[in-house]
């Protein structure tokens, strides 16, 4: 047995104690709602003030980066279903040091993201509810999500089944309501032709600084599409289910992000103050004449936002437990009851509870290192995700090309084009103030993580070559 391929065994036998009671329309569910957040909703707004209407060049340049990706680990994922996804992948492909660094990174970004979610979603309720406190909507949606994931898998499933059904309504209804106004049919309205995408400064209105800085935000708007394949893992049938989802990634990221882009800067001037004070969503449908546009896209937010409460939590804890099955973590973390990791949720859930805590404690210098440190946390995972594939595809062709259910398109060139893209993006942030402090944090926290796990590898393999000779 390798050095590369034990690993992948060991979580596969992890693997086996969670349940598979996630059906296909969970796992087709949580792969379409999962590319609509509240970054798409909200965050966007900051994209288009830098970018103007060449935002929708930057989110088609970054979703098509985003579509390698996917197709990438997509491919790795239905030959070797793990619920430790690309951990277990990078571990295979380079080393137990990159499982160790790239699966306690993302276990790191999960929970602070989940404290993010939660305080986000607590404004929103003191907002409907003058008075009352936002930590106590915060314990409230801690406990709600916590709650969820201890009980049986198929009930976070079920949550994020209506979640993702509701996202999809509501994006499906804007673009709708979109094209209709577009189109001058939309009572009321008339067709703006092209004057919002070529008036008040041109396309490209800041120039390429500003399609720079688009980019910046458009890129990070994508995080949450790996849910996909921890999820599968768990699902009826692992396979079918990660190659059907990531077949479907790239009409959904051109019809949501793209499509929804496009849709805003053609409708409403880029620079008018309403998209940058109540998000370009609400912008526009105030725009068109939509009543109650502002509480609509409320609760679509608040929607946007528990759903990826509900499954940050889940990602983080099953990828906790995948580390700790492969001997990376407390082994307590890896307790498995009624075939969930339930000492993994909680912890994962007093973690991101902590991280909230901190916001109120800690605003200006922990909780700001928080902030930096996952800044680029998401990148510097699929740069793993794409060494690697660029690895196991051609170990996979040699000793069992039946599992490529999956193949990532014009092998090796699109792999090598994607690391290009990335490296790029990591250049980019060095330019810019804000982000060169994001990317700071997450290489000293990669940095950390790399020499601690390469420690306990060299640490492992010396024992197992001291146990060897004992034996002999």
């Amino acid at each position: 047995m390798s050095r590369t391929t034990a690993p992948a065994q060991v979580d596969q036998q992890a693997d086996a104690t969670l349940t598979h009671g996630l059906k296909q329309r969970h796992l087709s569910m949580i792969a379409l709602g999962g590319v609509i957040g509240a970054g798409l909703f909200v965050g966007s707004g900051a994209g288009i003030a830098a970018a103007g209407p060449s935002i929708v060049v930057a989110y088609a340049l970054s979703g098509l980066l985003v579509m390698l990706v996917m197709r990438m680990l997509g491919e790795m994922s239905a030959a070797n279903p793990a619920s430790g996804s690309f951990s277990v992948h990078a571990e295979r492909a380079i080393g137990p040091w990159a499982g160790f660094t790239a699966g306690w990174a993302f276990w790191f970004l999960l929970c602070v993201a989940v404290g993010l979610e939660a305080i986000g979603a607590a404004g929103i309720m003191t907002g409907w509810f003058p008075g009352t406190p936002e930590w106590a909507w915060v314990a409230l949606f801690m406990l709600v999500f916590c709650g969820t994931n201890l009980a049986a898998v198929k009930n976070f499933g079920e949550f994020e089944f209506w979640f993702a059904a509701l996202k999809v309504g509501a994006i499906v209804l804007f673009l709708g309501i979109g094209v209709l106004a577009m189109g001058g049919v939309l009572p009321g309205t008339e067709a703006p032709g092209t004057a919002n995408l070529t008036g008040d400064g041109g396309f490209m209105p800041n120039g390429t600084e500003g399609l720079i800085v688009g980019l910046l935000a458009s890129v990070f708007a994508y995080g949450g599409l790996e849910t996909v394949t921890i999820a599968a893992a768990e699902s009826e049938h692992p396979v079918q289910g990660v190659a059907k989802a990531v077949r479907t990634a790239m009409w959904r990221i051109a019809l949501f992000y793209v499509g929804s882009m496009a849709v805003i800067v053609t409708l409403v001037p880029w620079d008018e103050k309403a998209v940058a004070e109540k998000g370009p969503y609400v912008a526009t449908l105030d725009h068109l004449g939509i009543p109650a546009a502002g509480e609509i896209m409320n609760v679509v937010v608040l929607v946007a936002l528990l759903s990826a409460m509900n499954a940050n939590i889940y990602g983080a804890s099953r990828m906790a437990c995948s580390l700790v099955a492969r001997g990376q973590g407390p082994k307590a973390l890896g307790r498995i009851f009624g075939g969930v990791p339930r000492i993994a949720v909680a912890v994962s859930s007093v973690f991101g509870f902590l991280c909230v805590l901190l916001s109120y404690w800690r605003p200006d210098d922990v909780f700001m290192w928080l902030l930096n440190t996952i800044g680029a946390i998401i990148l510097v995972v699929w740069f793993f995700i794409a060494v690697s594939q660029l690895v196991l595809r051609r170990r996979t062709e040699r000793e069992a090309p039946e599992r490529l259910v999956v193949k990532m398109w014009l092998f090796p060139g699109l792999t090598l084009l994607a690391m290009g893209g990335m490296v790029t993006v990591f250049a980019l942030m060095l330019r810019e103030e804000e982000t060169r402090l994001q990317l700071l944090g997450t290489g000293i926290l990669t940095l950390v993580l790399a020499v601690i796990g390469f420690v306990l590898q060299k640490t492992r393999e010396s024992r197992a070559t001291t146990g060897a000779g004992t034996a002999d």
